[in-house]
């Protein structure tokens, strides 16, 4: 039987410390000879990116050890930092410097390529005794990418193929004589317009090219299954499909007509959504909201469905026969990597990732959720509360965490994780948003948000939130919404736009979509000619969108998570939002965390935020969170002092003796949701008296503050 206890408080197994030791992450899987190799992030080592192999006696150890770590910087997000050669040597690109090594068994990394400021290698290949990767050079004006083979004597890296702003993905074909390879131009991103090109190899090098696809449509992860036949992806369709070609004559059809997409939004060098099997099936990730994988013949046009527990984050790493290397999650199992047969001729096997089967009763059921929003319907899945002892009192509905995701072009599906567990085992739900701009949907999806950034997805993830809440699944008056970059964008424009939250989280999130223009990477600075418009054509429409230049409009509590050492959303973005909310007395806390970028990796990073995060929700929702409290400011008080009226700033980070710590910020649950101050200096009580707050009826020295605060 069931007690009976207040949302957000109840007792949980899973601690901050047990997410952060969860917070894996994946570059990539292959077969090197008879062993299994991937990268895997170390949360416990300040998130080092580690090679590991199973070897064929089942152990599993590091073949790159600490404190080497294999990450690239390649458009900032990298990708394919490592691959291998059959006979064991590991080729990686090392995080500190950006250089590539390569590592024999036994031996020390050796650099095979020289340290020069502003230059990072990415997208890794091996093929036919040549190594190949994507270089980027951003010291010269306006940033420089090309596909380079790198010696392997150490005497450096040579130009294989250019031509585009950005180049990803080289295939070399079996013989050796073609180069494949996609390249896109400003001011697309590569899931907007992206060309496949094929080029003859002289000498080693691309001497004369061809645009295999005409630019109008996203190309994709070229493979060649042959001297004269290369597959592709691409979204002609409106859907990313499996293509053949036959580059001398041109010819090509689709192999896949699905309505789902196999593709997804090129982030980073080392996807993969498809591979050949060696009899000519293909093994390919589809994806329509929820993933599957399912083995293609071409043959006969037949499908048939991989069994392998996954839904969500899926990647076909690597074929060899029938056995697959795949990384997925499901709403059972977090992200993790499995070996899987494609016939099913024997058991997946779960190599690496997290395993929750100890918090099974823990774990929520993911609900596919779809709103009516003004630009169509909305996309998400929600996770209930959920806890095998305790339910909430009968009289009161949850509060819920609506989950904004970056990019803006990601998508998110029904997956599993320790996060989800932190929040849901304690009885706060969580509301995952697929809004306009995501992927999985469709190019027409994707689109909505065209132009429209900072309304559709605005609307969308409102819609979503009302959608639960009118529903019965949510408290309306508890919901909080939280986003990471572009999804901080979408929470401080949500903030600004409506009033269904009653407060936000915002990781390092975008304020000022002009500054983001003017401070962000190449790979993105011009990304928001198609979600905004083209500068300085737009340019009011930049300022009309951006949150900070509504300060005044923000109303509702505000915690903010910042990495110093972001290129993306500098930190500057996050101050001017922290400045913004002291100018309108708002409460808010910020908190950033040196040595991070954008997103976090490091595990004291994300225990801290985490428990943040949780003490803001209990302050601002008045429920007990098993949380270290995290004190909020409300920034500079006005008051008036003396008969004329003349006007003075008591400001915490000014020569007040008033520390931000001294004032303790509440506010209630009651429909109107009045703020509070508790003064815990007897200096701050005068203050505040002085400025015409008056304590409520009950408490003396509890102030009531916000109704004040609307007033002036």
């Amino acid at each position: 039987m069931t007690a009976s206890s207040t949302y957000g408080s109840w007792p949980s197994p899973v601690s901050a410390a047990d997410v952060a030791s969860s917070s894996t992450r994946f570059d990539g899987a292959r077969f090197v000879g008879d062993e299994i190799w991937w990268a895997q992030s170390v949360p416990e080592e300040g998130g080092r990116m580690s090679v590991r192999r199973r070897q064929s006696d089942g152990r599993t150890v590091d073949v790159l050890p600490a404190p080497w770590s294999a990450r690239s910087r390649v458009h900032e997000y990298g990708g394919g930092a490592w691959c291998a050669a059959e006979d064991g040597r590991l080729f990686f690109v090392e995080g500190s410097d950006q250089r590539v090594y390569t590592l024999g068994s036994g031996g020390a990394p050796t650099p095979l390529t020289r340290e020069e400021d502003g230059t990072a290698f990415g997208g890794l290949v091996w093929a036919a005794g040549r190594l190949l990767a994507v270089r980027e050079r951003t010291a010269t004006s306006g940033g420089e990418r090309a596909i380079v083979e790198i010696s392997l004597d150490g005497t450096g890296a040579r130009v294989v193929a250019h031509g585009d702003d950005f180049v990803a993905q080289p295939a070399l074909s079996p013989d050796g004589r073609r180069l494949a390879w996609i390249g896109w131009n400003h001011p697309d991103l590569p899931w907007d317009r992206a060309r496949l090109h094929v080029g003859r190899l002289r000498d080693g090098v691309v001497a004369d090219a061809i645009d295999v696809t005409d630019g109008a449509t996203s190309a994709l992860q070229p493979v060649w299954t042959g001297a004269d036949e290369l597959l592709y992806l691409d979204d002609t369709s409106g859907r990313w499909q499996v293509q053949r070609v036959e580059p001398d004559t041109g010819e090509r059809s689709a192999l896949t007509h699905d309505d789902a997409d196999t593709g997804g939004a090129l982030w980073t060098l080392g996807m993969r959504w498809f591979a050949p099997l060696e009899d000519g099936r293909i093994v390919a990730v589809r994806t329509n909201g929820e993933e599957t994988v399912v083995v293609i013949d071409p043959a006969d046009g037949t499908t048939r469905t991989v069994g392998v527990d996954g839904a969500s984050q899926t990647f076909l790493e690597d074929a060899r026969g029938t056995r697959l290397l795949i990384t997925t999650a499901s709403a059972s199992a977090p992200l993790g990597l499995w070996l899987v047969d494609a016939d099913g001729q024997a058991a997946p096997e779960r190599l690496a990732g997290d395993d929750l089967s100890a918090l099974a009763p823990w774990l929520p059921a993911p609900r596919a959720v779809t709103a009516d929003g003004p630009h169509g319907p909305v996309h998400a899945y929600f996770y209930p509360p959920t806890h095998p002892e305790l339910q909430g009192p009968e009289d009161e509905l949850a509060p819920c965490l609506v989950w904004v995701h970056g990019g803006p072009t990601a998508h998110v599906g029904p997956a599993a994780s320790r996060k989800i567990a932190y929040f849901t085992s304690r009885g706060i739900g969580i509301l995952d948003v697929n809004y306009s701009g995501s992927t999985g949907y469709g190019r027409a999806y994707r689109e909505r948000l065209r132009g429209q950034w900072g309304v559709a997805d605005v609307d969308d993830v409102i819609a979503a939130a009302r959608h639960v809440a009118a529903a019965g699944l949510a408290d309306p008056d508890r919901l909080a919404i939280e986003g990471g970059s572009a999804g901080g964008w979408t929470v401080l424009s949500a903030l600004t736009r409506g009033d269904v939250f009653a407060a936000g989280v915002s990781r390092y999130g975008v304020g000022d979509a002009r500054a983001l223009v003017a401070d962000t990477h190449d790979f993105e600075s011009r990304y928001l000619d198609g979600l905004i418009g083209p500068l300085p054509e737009a340019e009011r429409v930049y300022v009309e969108r951006s949150p900070l230049t509504h300060p005044e409009r923000f109303r509702v509590p505000l915690l903010i998570l910042q990495g110093a050492e972001d290129r993306v959303v500098p930190p500057a973005q996050a101050e001017a939002i922290r400045d913004a909310l002291r100018r309108q007395g708002v409460p808010h806390a910020y908190v950033l965390y040196e040595g991070e970028g954008h997103g976090f990796r490091r595990r004291e990073t994300t225990i801290d935020a985490l428990a943040s995060e949780l003490a803001f929700l209990g302050q601002v929702f008045g429920f007990a969170a098993d949380a270290p409290e995290i004190p909020l400011s409300i920034g500079a008080l006005r008051i008036t002092d003396g008969p004329d009226g003349r006007e003075l700033f008591i400001d915490p980070e000014g020569d007040s003796a008033h520390a931000e710590r001294d004032v303790r910020v509440a506010v209630s649950r009651e429909p109107l949701r009045p703020l509070f101050a508790r003064p815990r200096t007897a200096e701050w009580a005068e203050a505040l008296r002085a400025a015409g707050f008056t304590a409520t009826a009950d408490d003396p020295d509890l102030f009531v503050l916000l109704p004040a605060l609307d007033g002036e």
